[in-house]
């Protein structure tokens, strides 16, 4: 969901290269904890006005590349190492300088009906007869996750009543699931709780991290990011969302 007077750009829009004097730094995704971000970005760096972006994980990589993001954040399971995010990173941005640095860690799993009618217990489940599901868009987070869970598991998409049937964030498929619609959807707890009337089986732990450019311009705000990731005021805040796992927040996984 999008907040109100946020300021956002679209997808694939020229970045204007000042916004009242303040160079834009866009930060791009959809989870509420980018929204506080950039709250205190705005709060604690001179210079720079933050931009939201809301997209999923493979485009925000996908518009780094393209020199339209300065901090994009992505959860995308590798399945064959079960490995978040490193191996897609390494992948799109190739020749880049960069941080991958934790946001939050969050349970991700399936919603399904009260009470669990169709007892669905993990990906393996999902070859169930008949089954209904609702998607999320291609490029998202939860779409790699369920698409990488079909091959490892040995199931063919065809077989999922629904697999083309697309909510564009959590709370739409979480939705689809209450309102009897679907019977299963791929997302996160948090949604889970705001939808209410749906039940959440946890299935995986998943790193959810930011990226963090790392060219001339950026240089000059990228620690001072780093310190707001790494304060307690900043985890004080995203303590009271229910679901954040903040153990890893703050800590540079990997940099070139």
């Amino acid at each position: 969901m999008q907040p109100l007077n946020e300021p956002t750009i679209s997808y694939g829009a020229s970045i204007p290269s000042t916004i009242a004097g303040l160079r834009p730094l866009v930060i791009t995704g959809q989870d509420v904890s980018l929204d506080i971000l950039a709250k205190h970005i705005e709060k604690n760096i001179s210079g720079v006005r933050p931009l939201r972006a809301y997209v999923g994980s493979l485009d925000s990589l996908i518009s780094m590349y393209r020199g339209e993001s300065d901090i994009v954040s992505t959860h995308l399971l590798d399945g064959d190492s079960g490995e978040y995010n490193i191996p897609y990173i390494r992948k799109i941005l190739v020749g880049f300088s960069y941080l991958v640095v934790n946001l939050i860690t969050r349970r991700a799993g399936f919603y399904v009906q009260k009470g669990n009618p169709h007892n669905l217990k993990g990906w393996k489940d999902l070859a169930t007869s008949g089954l209904r599901l609702v998607n999320r868009e291609i490029g998202s987070g939860a779409r790699i996750l369920l698409d990488e869970q079909l091959r490892l598991n040995g199931i063919h998409p065809s077989r999922l009543i629904g697999y083309t049937v697309e909510e564009s964030n959590h709370i739409g498929v979480a939705g689809k699931v209450a309102s009897g619609e679907a019977d299963v959807g791929v997302g996160i707890e948090k949604a889970a709780s705001i939808v209410g009337n749906v039940d959440f089986i946890p299935l995986i732990q998943e790193r959810y991290d930011l990226v963090l450019l790392k060219n001339p311009q950026n240089l000059k705000w990228i620690d001072s990011v780093l310190r707001i990731l790494q304060s307690e005021s900043f985890k004080h805040e995203l303590g009271v969302i229910s679901g954040y796992d903040l153990t890893q927040t703050g800590r540079v996984l990997y940099e070139t």
